[in-house]
């Protein structure tokens, strides 16, 4: 059985390119991994390899969605580390729903006979949820995990994924394994103090604390992952909270846990408290 994870954050937040690194850590671990992409900018495996590949949708486009027609190779690009790639696309602006095409990537992967080969499945899903069709992959999930940054924005966003994951959890066995706290500013005096703070009251832990830093950026515009890039002097300071996520992901037992989301106010209180 493949252990599944749905990674969510505020939209802009890194998540992709944090997902693609979970992904090339875990593959360069020996483990068998499938990113799936659910956003229609279709960019989540770009990192992996170096291009945007065809959608799900757009492949079933082709073919008037005969699902019969497809073969593995039309939806999935094998990126850096061996890691499979497939982008489930999205419904034209303003029509459709993203869980539909969460599902139809699903029942393809199953139809091909692939979606058990992995040891690791890896839902990179579009913002916050912000309606039901995005918070599907939640109801393939194992674990969900949450990327955020130290900032009132982004912790409103973390909270209301905690809810979503609450609510699915009623239903399914999703759990919260915890938040990744990144673009964490050390050299500006910034920190995890919020994010840390708010862990601690819905019932969670922080991850790793991936560092701002300049090689992540132009890791994402390169089209690589942060372990193909050149070494120097700070690389292994920027893939360790990677190797870190990835490690706790393949040990025996993830911890994890159903958050308990807080109410709005007590969010300002977390911030305002930090003024």
């Amino acid at each position: 059985m493949s252990l599944i994870l749905a990674v969510y954050g505020k939209g802009g937040i890194g998540k992709s390119t944090t997902t693609a690194n979970i992904s090339a850590a875990l593959a360069l671990k020996g483990a068998k991994v499938l990113q799936i992409g659910c956003d229609p900018k279709h960019d989540s495996t770009f990192p992996l390899t170096g291009t945007l590949q065809q959608t799900v949708i757009e492949a079933l486009e082709e073919v008037d969605f005969h699902h019969e027609e497809l073969t593995e190779e039309d939806i999935i690009q094998t990126g850096f580390g061996g890691v499979d790639a497939l982008e489930a696309g999205g419904p034209p602006a303003g029509s459709g729903c993203g869980g539909y095409v969460v599902g139809e990537a699903v029942k393809l992967l199953q139809e091909l006979g692939v979606y058990d080969r992995y040891d690791v499945i890896l839902f990179d899903v579009l913002g916050d949820v912000v309606c039901g069709g995005f918070s599907a992959p939640l109801t393939y999930a194992d674990y969900a995990v949450i990327i955020a940054t130290n900032d009132f924005d982004s912790i409103f966003a973390a909270n209301r994924l905690c809810m979503a994951i609450e609510q699915k959890s009623t239903r399914y066995k999703v759990q919260l394994a915890g938040i990744v706290a990144n673009r964490v500013d050390y050299q500006k005096g910034g920190g995890t103090n919020m994010l840390e703070q708010f862990a601690d009251k819905v019932g969670t832990k922080l991850l790793a604390k991936v560092p701002y830093h300049e090689l992540i950026r132009k890791s994402r515009f390169a089209g690589k992952t942060l372990f193909q890039m050149d070494d120097g002097p700070d690389k292994d300071e920027c893939v360790k909270p990677y190797n870190e996520i990835a490690d706790f992901l393949m040990s025996q037992e993830p911890t994890a846990s159903v958050p308990k989301p807080i109410g709005d106010r007590d969010i300002f209180e977390i911030v305002g408290g930090w003024q």
